[in-house]
């Protein structure tokens, strides 16, 4: 099918109702940015549950444990991350408990840096259990959307279209590959990266999350 064809479906999904819910969710998103630290620190708790697991089952988790994220000890995060079904409770209480320390730094960094890709890097460098696409789900979700989100959903959606041959490991030169390709595709689209993700995770499964 080709990259012609991915932007011609792009384009006929821009002007259904779809782009409504998009820019409502891209409203939402800069909105969590502008609210404080505890705030914004949940969402990235939220990023590091989804790793290699169900993004709507994580929704569900960090609105039943909330400001746990804050307070629970490692072992009662666990605790509670197993009885709400996480597949890795003990490893994402461990993340989340040893982020928490990084708050602080945390806000000093969304504060002082203007590069999306800049505040990534530090991320991946400094917070365990968050590799390129929970750093970038994350910033995404606080309002910034110069980063493209890239998890199976996405590389099987351009593997489909013939745009990539999905690989068989996302390395980190792997995914700043594909997203350069995605960079293009949102230029010719004119919209941001953020933006372009809720459009083809709506093609690929038919939802809008976050």
């Amino acid at each position: 099918m080709g990259l012609k064809r991915l932007l011609e479906d792009l384009r006929k999904l821009v002007n259904t109702s779809v782009s409504r819910i998009v820019q409502e969710k891209i409203r939402e998103f800069k909105e969590l940015g502008g609210k404080d630290i505890d705030e914004i620190f949940k969402e990235l708790c939220f990023c590091i549950l989804t790793a290699g697991y169900n993004a709507e089952r994580s929704i569900m988790i960090q609105e039943k444990i909330g400001d746990g994220f804050l307070k629970f000890s490692q072992e009662d995060l666990s605790l509670m991350l197993r009885e709400l079904g996480h597949r890795y409770p003990d490893a994402r209480a461990r993340y989340i408990v040893k982020a928490r320390e990084k708050i602080d730094d945390l806000k000093i960094v969304l504060s002082s840096l203007r590069d999306d890709k800049q505040i990534r890097e530090w991320l991946v460098e400094n917070i365990d259990g968050v590799g390129y696409k929970e750093a970038s789900h994350f910033l995404r979700n606080i309002g910034r959307l110069d980063v493209a989100i890239i998890d199976f959903h996405i590389l099987d959606l351009l593997d489909r279209y013939g745009v990539i041959k999905k690989p068989k490991t996302l390395t980190k030169k792997k995914y700043l590959e594909i997203e350069k390709i995605l960079e293009n595709i949102s230029n010719q689209l004119n919209m941001k990266l953020g933006e372009l993700d809720l459009y083809l995770w709506y093609l690929e499964t038919g939802k809008i999350l976050k």
